[in-house]
């Protein structure tokens, strides 16, 4: 029987490294008992049904039914996404070795992948104590999904009322549900953009040498906080990916935002304290140290709390103008969505679309 040969994304990445690696770097989470823990996953599970008619109510959408969220440990949401980056980057690693007259092979090749799962997995794991929750639209299942221990770190850490801040984060993870589930065509856009951007990465190594030496130069000032603020991946970009690279950004934080202000406009009448919970999630937000400000930045995340910022400004300053029903114009097609400009002016959005 003839052997199968390995697909080119498994002969780049060590996907089963990347798994491994995440588990050990992902810290133990918090101390709970078996009871704590089965309740905290039981209350998690139907909050993600309960939001689910309260961001229907606010948004005025809908999306198909809705399972229960998957309920995952730091390292099971690692394991989850160590799969989504392989489902992202198997076409584009395919057709980088099609073009290619001499595709890499040997122990070169082998090292390498070793190399880039250790550092995937290194950086999913850091990541893996920082997210409470995520839609997984580019995944097999299309789930929410919610990290318990994380949800309970911050909960604690706040010192806010568990259940309520259960259903909190239940419905900015649902709303990511609605819009994906409600605009069909919004999934496959986003991974084709994203795609494409880095196919235009994979370069040859000279080149891509170069680009890490330009922003290994910048690194000084990132971890200063006098530079950007953008991740590193942002400053190996040429001007046509650094636009392509806005878009993707700009499409983000319309995402993000309009989770936060659903999130928000539900309200007392269904959370009790989500006045409470607002102000210290975010003084908690803004409160990190120096460490974690540079780990931040390098991360990306910087950039990420912008996304909910800017974002949540454009919902806002387009519902002022058109009500919800106008707003909703954003989900009919790749042409509605905003441009990078109109994140920051959401008139000229109006005014394009709804002319």
């Amino acid at each position: 029987m003839t052997p199968v040969s390995p697909a080119p994304v498994d002969l780049v990445v060590d996907w089963d490294l990347a798994v491994r690696a995440a588990a050990a770097v992902s810290r133990p989470g918090p101390q709970v008992s078996n009871e704590e823990a089965a309740g905290s996953v039981a209350e998690l599970r139907a909050a993600s049904i309960r939001a689910v008619p309260h961001v229907t109510e606010v948004t005025g959408m809908t999306a198909p039914p809705a399972d229960p969220a998957l309920v995952v440990d730091r390292p099971g949401w690692a394991r989850v996404n160590v799969a989504g980056f392989r489902t992202v980057l198997e076409p584009v690693v395919a057709e980088s070795f099609r073009r290619r007259e001499q595709p890499p092979t040997g122990t070169a090749l082998a090292f390498g992948s070793r190399i880039t799962g250790a550092e995937l997995g290194s950086l999913l794991g850091i990541l893996s104590t920082r997210v409470l929750g995520q839609y997984d639209a580019f995944g097999e299942g299309q789930r929410l999904m919610l990290v318990a221990p994380n949800v309970v770190h911050v909960e604690r850490e706040l010192e806010v009322e568990p259940s309520d801040f259960r259903l909190w984060v239940c419905l900015h993870e649902e709303t990511h549900r609605v819009q994906f589930g409600a605009s069909p065509w919004l999934a496959e856009h986003l991974l084709g953009q994203i795609r494409g951007l880095i196919g235009g990465l994979m370069i040859e190594p000279g080149q891509l040498a170069d680009r890490l030496a330009t922003a290994l130069r910048g690194l000084p000032d990132l971890l200063r906080g006098t530079g950007s603020g953008a991740p590193l991946l942002d400053a190996v970009q040429t001007p046509q990916e650094r636009e392509q690279l806005a878009r993707i950004t700009a499409a983000m934080s319309l995402l993000e935002g309009h989770a936060d202000v659903v999130m928000d406009a539900v309200g007392p009448e269904v959370v009790a304290t989500s006045t409470t919970i607002r102000e210290r999630f975010t003084r908690r937000r803004a409160g990190r140290g120096a460490v974690d400000r540079v780990l931040r930045r390098l991360l990306g995340l910087e950039a990420k709390a912008r996304q909910y910022a800017d974002g949540a400004r454009f919902v806002r300053g387009v519902q002022e103008r058109v009500g919800t029903d106008g707003f909703n114009a954003v989900w009919t097609s790749p042409e509605s969505l905003p441009r990078p400009t109109e994140i920051a002016d959401p008139a000229a959005w109006v005014a394009r679309v709804h002319g």
